[in-house]
């Protein structure tokens, strides 16, 4: 199993051509088995953040820290799932798993061993020579997930994986996944625009403001562990859920404020 880490950006800024600048001095930190979720408007650049962080873009200044050491543009700690599961359509089930293990280098028979190990946990149990036409969209993101754990990175990125998902098969992959993150003890960092599900499932909620995107507030999800479906009817998560909206309603609604990014108006620890 893969070391955990700790994960650092430190003032990092990155635009494009056209469009200006994206990320306005980006810092935030990701303690070793942490689940920290990030959420802000639409279009503030959270899908850009992953991409820097996750080594696909480089930053125009700044740096991305691991353990204490600079790994800007370094895909190695960290296993990126986009919104879409990205399965072949012509590949079985298991095929498709293994296929990151194979790009990695992995030989073909290994990696498929490898993968086929997961396949009771994750709940695909028999649908090894499924196609992934034949499973519903729930299996198809468990499946997308089991190819992203078994490259035994330490840092998973997920961005919005259960987004095109109904709200009853959504509510399940919510509590499936918190079981995931307990048994592969993984640190997760999640893209999300459900508030819900992120006070759900997270240790931490960060909230961007609006493009070019910084950190303006931050809630520590204080419930404990392992959560249960019932606790989003609670007195403390329905504060806590506030917290988190209150802040996305103030960051769309102007400029930010100093003590916004402070970690003011009671957002911060």
């Amino acid at each position: 199993m893969a070391e955990l880490v700790h994960v650092r950006l430190d003032d990092v800024r990155k635009g494009f051509p056209g469009t200006g600048p994206v990320l306005d001095g980006v810092s935030l930190e990701v303690a070793p088995g942490e689940f920290v979720a990030v959420v802000g408007p639409s279009g503030c650049g959270k899908s850009t953040l992953f991409t820097v962080l996750g080594g696909l873009e480089p930053p125009d200044s700044g740096r991305v820290l691991v353990d204490g050491r600079d790994a800007t543009g370094a895909t190695a700690p960290f296993a990126y799932m986009p919104q879409q599961d990205l399965l072949f359509p012509w590949r079985t089930v298991l095929d498709n798993t293994a296929l990151g293990l194979e790009v990695a280098g992995v030989s073909r028979a290994e990696a498929r061993k490898r993968a086929g190990e997961l396949f009771e946990p994750f709940g695909l149990a028999g649908f090894e020579r499924s196609r992934p036409g034949e499973l519903s969209g729930g299996m198809r993101q468990r499946a997308a997930l089991l190819r992203t754990v078994v490259l035994d990175r330490p840092v998973l990125l997920l961005d919005e994986p259960f987004g095109a998902l109904d709200s009853l098969t959504r509510a399940d992959m919510q509590a499936w996944l918190d079981g995931v993150r307990a048994t592969f003890d993984r640190s997760i960092v999640m893209i999300t625009h459900d508030l819900r599900e992120a006070v759900y499932l997270a240790d931490r909620v960060l909230v961007l403001g609006p493009r070019p995107t910084r950190v303006i507030a931050e809630v520590v999800v204080d419930l404990p562990r392992p959560r249960v479906p019932d606790v989003v009817t609670t007195p403390a998560f329905t504060a806590l859920e506030e917290r988190v909206h209150h802040a996305l309603r103030s960051a769309m609604r102007g400029p930010v404020t100093r003590a916004q990014r402070a970690g003011g108006s009671g957002l911060g620890r």
